[in-house]
């Protein structure tokens, strides 16, 4: 449930070729157990493409298999080869200066790794601590600190529950709350103030989750390379809005889109913040009215609003089935008949006379006298 005063905009990144320009297990350790990269991923993909196993856990048991005999596979090692993970240019400050930008504009920013990639590698980078949570592939170590079994496999589908975890503000992964009902305004972070920043069809399914839930998703490119042709096929198919080079320096233009989506959120949620004051008003006056008088209510506001002779007289017949009204309804009734011309001109009609003959019993002759004058002329 949302507590914060302050908005939060929470930042959601792919890793490889997101923050970093090529696949974390390509960076050293796939080097370290003697393979060739492409012999490394085409070995895994045939693993997979055998034995209907999901990619993501076919390279897992390649990583496990392979480093036998070769390489000590614990969480110790991993972080070690994620520490020689190369990072796209400005990724190092890029968390602060964005930080800041936030707290200037009175946003609060929260950055998050929703990534097939390895946790453990992820947690070896110099930026790790700059995450509020870390999603990925994970292995589970033993009482001796050897990965021995899969603890979590994150792949392109199931990368969207995240999503849902960080909208609700309920992250722990075994925290069966993420089921539970919030109201529209109980959201720790809305769906229009999550971004997600991607590089490639295992990024679709959060970009179009986001992208159709009012947020923000971004394709990004190697600015070495230049190669537009993914982020170009996703905005064609509207699973982005915006594209950007990896390029993460101060003034770049990733950096000014962020800027600019971090001050939209400031201006935008003044505005949700008054939408939901209007329904916290409404519920309050209305909390302890009935089902039947909220229509009755109902019924008044529309002859108010009729702007025929036809919709009067069916919106009488219904008022008609009523058996009684407060005396406020009443005034508010009457009211309608000497200002609304639809039911005013037509007060000698026999339905109309009969409802508002009815209606005035009992109330004071000084109430009813200019409509009664009405109903005789």
């Amino acid at each position: 449930m949302k507590s914060e005063d302050k908005p939060i905009l929470a930042i959601c990144y792919d890793f490889d070729k997101t923050l970093s320009p090529d696949d974390m297990q390509a960076q050293g350790y796939i080097q370290s157990i003697d393979y060739e990269v492409a012999d490394f991923w085409k070995e895994s993909n045939e693993l997979a493409a055998k034995n209907d196993m999901d990619q993501n856990l076919a390279y897992m048991y390649m990583m496990l298999r392979s480093s036998e005999g070769k390489v000590l596979f614990t969480k110790d090692t991993l972080r070690k080869d994620g520490a020689k993970v190369k990072l796209f240019p400005g990724v190092n400050t890029w968390f602060d200066r964005i930080n800041q930008y936030g707290e200037e504009k009175g946003v609060i920013v929260e950055h998050y790794i929703i990534s097939s990639g390895l946790k453990e590698m992820i947690e070896g980078t110099e930026v790790a601590d700059k995450f509020k949570k870390i999603y990925a592939s994970s292995f589970y170590f033993n009482e001796k600190g050897v990965a021995t079994w899969p603890a979590q496999v994150v792949n392109y589908t199931n990368k969207t529950q995240f999503l849902f975890r960080i909208k609700k503000g309920v992250l722990d992964i075994n925290d069966q709350n993420i089921n539970a009902y919030f109201e529209p305004n109980e959201y720790r972070v809305p769906f229009r103030n999550i971004v997600y920043i991607g590089d490639s069809d295992t990024d679709i399914p959060c970009m179009k989750l986001v992208n159709t839930n009012g947020g923000h998703s971004i394709g990004v490119y190697n600015s070495e390379t230049k190669d537009k042709s993914k982020v170009f096929r996703m905005l064609e198919e509207n699973r982005i809005k915006y594209f950007a080079p990896a390029d993460y320096t101060e003034d770049s233009k990733l950096e000014k889109l962020l800027k600019q989506i971090i001050d939209r959120t400031a201006s935008n949620e003044i505005l949700e913040n008054f939408h939901f004051e209007c329904i916290n008003e409404k519920n309050k006056e209305t909390k302890n009215k009935g089902e039947q008088e909220l229509q009755k209510d109902d019924l008044i506001n529309r002859l108010e609003d009729s702007t025929s002779f036809a919709n009067t007289h069916t919106i009488i017949a219904e008022m008609n089935d009523v058996k009684s009204w407060s005396d406020e309804q009443k005034k508010k009734l009457i009211k309608i008949a000497l200002k609304n011309s639809q039911v005013k001109y037509i007060l000698k009609d026999k339905d109309i006379k009969q409802f508002y003959k009815a209606l005035c019993n009992g109330l004071d002759e000084e109430e009813i006298s200019e409509i009664m004058k009405k109903m005789k002329d």
